[in-house]
């Protein structure tokens, strides 16, 4: 445990930012793992919802660098096809 002030600080401040981050990256892994179940359950209209949700939250995380811009293109552009595909 650290004894100066600043330090005790610092440690809160890290453990939220943490929490935060965690926060972030798994409701994007969450959102791609939720809009593949819709897919596979037929359900356009809330794989289409998550798809937008996803759009957005993945974007926040490529520009706070939790995830690379390739990866996350790639997952959109395939989660894209897999909605427009649904009858």
């Amino acid at each position: 445990m650290p004894n100066i002030k600043a330090s005790k600080k610092a440690v809160k401040v890290i453990a939220k930012k943490t929490a935060n981050n965690h926060e972030l990256k798994m409701r994007v892994q969450n959102l791609i793992r939720n809009c593949d179940k819709a897919i596979a359950a037929n359900n356009k209209e809330e794989a289409q919802s998550l798809l937008k949700d996803l759009q957005k939250y993945a974007d926040k995380a490529v520009s706070k660098g939790f995830m690379k811009q390739n990866t996350v293109d790639r997952e959109k552009s395939r989660l894209t096809q897999k909605v427009k595909n649904m009858k």
